[in-house]
């Protein structure tokens, strides 16, 4: 697999996407300067650990709030990976399925889990929580990526139950996330992603915002990527086999 040098550019080999550079960067700090990132098997489980490592802490920063959905920003730990869409609960559709770990103050899109457990379901959007997305190049946005809509009367879209009904390739699995340190974790039953585990990955720091009003702007935008674990996007990173 070959790969491209990151400038002001990235390249996802599997998807031939672009990815630009954003001229602000209003989280760009150590908490998303990524160090590493891995991907561990464990057998006796059936599970396996997704992990990135960063130079600062990671979690800590998290958005300030916008105040409403429209403009909305989203900061994520990102996956993005060679599994597909269908592995994962999606119909068969074009894009790059990537794990990514959110958080977004101004909406909660987990609606049947509690992530800060007070019995109230809406209110926890500023918890890091796991998302399955398919990301497409958009070019209209600064990042050049952007989380893949369909049309709503589109009856070959197929969501997980999961999903928390946006008309786009979303998925909130639920899955625990837990930050530590320098390391933010989750873990994913190896039945949930239809028990693959022989694929490749990345590691990718980014900002976004959710867009409702504007017709010639995704839904939801990567603007800005802060830090990739490889520095050029090519997905070089292994499953590692533990029991």
């Amino acid at each position: 697999m070959k790969s491209i040098t990151l400038v002001c550019s990235a390249l996802f080999i599997l998807g031939t996407i672009s990815v630009s550079c954003a001229q602000e960067k209003p989280y760009d700090n150590d908490d998303f300067a990524i160090q590493n990132v891995k991907v561990t098997h464990k057998s006796d489980f059936a599970v396996s650990i997704w992990e990135i490592e960063v130079k600062g802490t990671a979690g800590k920063t998290t958005p300030k709030p916008n105040g409403q959905l429209d403009g909305a920003p989203v900061l994520g730990y990102v996956f993005p990976t060679s599994l597909k869409s269908t592995d994962v609960g999606f119909n068969q559709t074009k894009g790059i399925v990537a794990l990514a770990l959110t958080s977004h103050p101004d909406f909660d899109d987990t609606p049947i889990w509690d992530e800060n457990n007070d019995a109230i379901f809406d209110n926890d959007g500023i918890i890091w929580h796991p998302h399955w997305v398919i990301l497409h190049e958009d070019k209209r946005v600064s990042g050049g990526l952007a989380v893949k809509q369909f049309d709503k009367e589109d009856k070959s879209v197929k969501l997980p139950p999961t999903n928390p009904g946006m008309p786009m390739y979303m998925d909130s699995p639920g899955f625990p996330v837990k930050t530590t340190g320098n390391t933010i974790r989750v873990v994913v039953p190896d039945f949930r992603i239809n028990n693959q585990t022989d694929f490749k990955y990345d590691g990718v720091a980014a900002y976004m915002i959710v867009n409702t009003s504007k017709e010639d702007k995704p839904l939801l935008g990567v603007y800005d990527v802060y830090s990739i674990a490889s520095k050029d996007l090519s997905l070089p990173y292994t499953v590692k086999l533990r029991q």
